[in-house]
């Protein structure tokens, strides 16, 4: 089993996904200003804090030119009301379908894109995007919650608990046809999906991961296997059969609340800093990571500061080891030792 597990990540280091046929060398950073997935205003500042927080800094200090194309500018609309208990089902999913657009020219134009939420029911939008340029994408879905529910199992009807049933092929018979999303069809299978941290589940969720058969590993399962294994068994899931993209889709929220204060649905007992940034290590080295979702920082929610900027660091922190910063250093190329250091290699000491 061990030797199987160095072969598979010494194929994965050798091997690129289909839509980007070598690693991109840029990176494209795109803010989702987005609230009405959930009922907490304040959500959409997190691509604020987040850039403020020094992330196209701390980019700009690994091996990749970085493009920052700010702020996608989403309308609310009026007059929206529930359908069959869904909240602002029409501007969730014109803003999802704008988000689709922008992230689908993104990848296509052959970078690694980096969106910034914005509440979770953007990540309609973010990995159906994605799959217009990579149908054969892979989701791993980093969260304290499943964000599966349909219209009709959502105790709250708030979609940014809802946003994997959008993507499921095996559920298109159990999401209707809700107002706003005539421009999205289901796209992806549930043996392409792993869930890593839940640790708050509601029951319509739960039969449906049992029913379906998703992987998933609850945080008392990171706690008997360790996240070492966890990472083994995730990425062997889903890359055995074949290398390809990896989308990843990180709600702040799988930390626990005293890492990530700052945020709208805090669950005790989540991912510790270490076990944190070491999926995103790992995804990181398998080469085959296109896009990715950092989601639900929302400053207006923290105590004081100090938790809104733990919070955001936190969020700088996840994207930067996605995006190849080490705990042994960010291993920037470079060709010579320098004599002396310019203004731009002070900042990525």
């Amino acid at each position: 089993m061990a030797l199987r597990g160095q072969l598979l990540r010494l194929l994965r280091t050798q091997h690129r996904h289909t839509c980007q046929p070598s690693r991109a060398q840029s990176v494209a950073v795109l803010g989702a200003p987005f609230s009405q997935g959930q009922k907490r205003g304040g959500v959409e500042h997190g691509p604020k804090v987040i850039r403020d927080a020094g992330l196209i800094e701390r980019l700009s200090c690994l091996d990749y030119s970085v493009h920052d194309f700010g702020d996608l500018d989403f309308h609310y609309l009026e007059k929206d009301e529930p359908y069959m208990g869904v909240k602002f089902p029409r501007t969730v999913g014109a803003a999802n379908k704008m988000l689709s657009g922008a992230v689908s020219r993104g990848v296509g134009a052959g970078h690694t894109l980096v969106m910034l939420g914005g509440d979770h029911s953007l990540a309609i939008g973010s990995v159906s995007g994605h799959a217009q340029q990579c149908p054969d994408l892979c989701l791993i879905w980093v969260d304290a919650h499943a964000d599966i529910n349909t219209p009709m199992t959502s105790p709250s009807g708030n979609l940014h608990g809802q946003p994997v049933a959008f993507m499921l092929k095996e559920l298109q018979d159990k999401v209707q046809d809700i107002p706003g999303f005539s421009w999205t069809k289901p796209f992806l299978s549930s043996r392409d999906l792993v869930y890593i941290g839940l640790r708050d589940v509601d029951p319509g969720e739960y039969h449906i991961l049992k029913s379906l058969g998703i992987q998933y590993f609850t945080m008392r399962d990171i706690d008997r296997l360790g996240i070492q294994r966890v990472m083994e068994v995730t990425l062997d899931s889903l890359l055995a059969r074949k290398q390809r993209p990896i989308h990843l889709s990180f709600d702040i929220d799988a930390f626990d609340p005293s890492l990530a204060p700052a945020t709208g649905t805090p669950v005790n007992g989540g991912l510790t800093y270490r076990e944190g940034i070491y999926i995103t290590e790992e995804i990181h080295n398998t080469g085959l990571l296109s896009a990715m979702d950092l989601v639900e920082v929302n400053p207006v929610l923290g105590a004081n500061s100090e938790a809104v900027e733990a919070t955001a660091s936190l969020a700088v922190d996840v994207i930067a080891s996605c995006l190849g910063q080490t705990r042994e250093g960010a291993h920037r190329s470079i060709n010579v030792i320098p004599s002396e250091k310019n203004d731009t290699e002070q900042l990525c000491l």
